[in-house]
């Protein structure tokens, strides 16, 4: 692997962990700066991640600034117009894979909805610009770091199965949320997908962003019809108990 993909890695790693310093600094800040204690609480870790991703962003991007280049005059990239189509379809074969996959879930006993995405709109709902992290950076990031030079790496000695697979479960398990492992592998494989497909890391970048800014959008949006049809269900499913 080349140098300056492991620097990105490093880079990544770092700014998942820098909130364990970074948060209690800007919190003590804001308390100092005579904002309420219950607000400090909301709002620290969620303008932390504002920060450091976007730092992370410019410092990965720096680091590949060359590669990007090069890449861009790559022969083997799917043209752009076929790129662009695979582009917009990947956004649809993300979200089927993400169906069958929660489909899946919910018949082997999963419970449905996701806890990292709450979370992702609690902190939106305190500070609105979390949306660009959880919309844009944070895409653009993982697929950096999971597709292009994790899965790439995988690719190089292995057939595009396993390293969608590996690559896949390393992208869901850094979700922190082993319940819905299936459900992070699957996204991460169609992800892995498009870019066999095109060789163009933008094509899953995109099918990444706009999959991810249309759940920030409904479960923000739509938030109370969606825990009223989930109620809904569990009502539906304690019947349906009730009754075999």
């Amino acid at each position: 692997m080349k140098r300056e993909y492991w620097l990105v890695i490093i880079v990544y790693v770092a700014m998942q962990l820098s909130g364990i310093i970074g948060v209690p600094i800007l919190g003590l800040i804001q308390r100092n700066a005579g904002l309420p204690a219950e607000r400090v609480s909301l709002t620290a870790g969620a303008y932390w991640i504002v920060i450091s991703f976007i730092a992370a962003l410019i410092i990965i991007l720096l680091l590949l600034r060359k590669d990007m280049k090069k890449n861009m005059y790559a022969r083997e990239a799917a043209p752009v117009t076929a790129s662009i189509l695979w582009a917009i379809g990947g956004v649809f074969i993300s979200l089927f894979a993400q169906s069958i996959a929660g489909n899946i879930e919910r018949l082997i006993g999963i419970d449905p909805g996701s806890e990292n995405t709450k979370q992702i709109v609690q902190l939106i709902e305190a500070v609105p610009l979390v949306i660009v992290v959880s919309s844009i950076i944070g895409p653009i990031l993982e697929e950096i770091v999971f597709r292009k030079i994790i899965f790439g790496a995988l690719y190089k000695r292995f057939n595009f199965i396993i390293s969608a697979l590996i690559s896949s479960l390393i992208f869901g398990l850094v979700h922190g949320e082993p319940a819905h492992l299936l459900l992070y592998s699957a996204m991460g494989f169609s992800f892995a997908f498009l870019y066999v497909k095109t060789k163009r890391i933008i094509v899953p970048i995109f099918a990444h962003v706009a999959m991810n800014t249309l759940v920030v959008i409904v479960q923000s949006v739509y938030k109370d019809d969606i825990e009223k049809m989930m109620n809904d269900a569990e009502k539906v499913q304690g019947f349906i108990g009730g009754i075999l």
